[in-house]
């Protein structure tokens, strides 16, 4: 049940909701098949120092898994805090606002992770 403009549009009721629905399964089977792996380097990074763990960061494998993490979590943390915040927030002006204040928060969160995991990577 569909008005007339939504069929032209072909939009559904939220106009973008499956789209969310299926980034947030992709990320979520992403971070399934990464967490086995980023547990085995937090685990050996449990029983090093700091140059143990610098050395570990710093190979290249290791390095990539623990970047596609980060960015599989932080995309899945924001769709997920976007769909609470679009389904409980009622007034639009505050909606607005804390969309935009999660979007720049998952971003500053992303930029910071994926920047200490290259200057780690780089060895500088």
């Amino acid at each position: 049940m569909r008005t007339p403009l939504a069929r032209v549009r072909n939009l559904g009721s939220s106009h973008s909701g499956t789209k969310d629905f299926w980034r947030q399964r992709l990320t979520a089977v992403a971070m399934t098949l990464l967490i086995v792996p980023v547990l085995v380097v937090v685990l050996m990074l449990g029983r090093s120092n700091q140059a143990g763990a610098a050395q570990t960061l710093g190979s290249l494998p290791i390095a990539i898994i623990m970047l596609l993490f980060i960015i599989a979590s932080t995309w899945h943390m924001k769709i997920g805090m976007q769909i609470v915040v679009e389904d409980y927030v009622h007034s639009e002006k505050l909606k607005l606002a804390c969309v935009i204040a999660n979007n720049f928060f998952c971003i500053a969160v992303a930029l910071s992770s994926i920047y200490a995991i290259l200057k780690l990577s780089s060895g500088v």
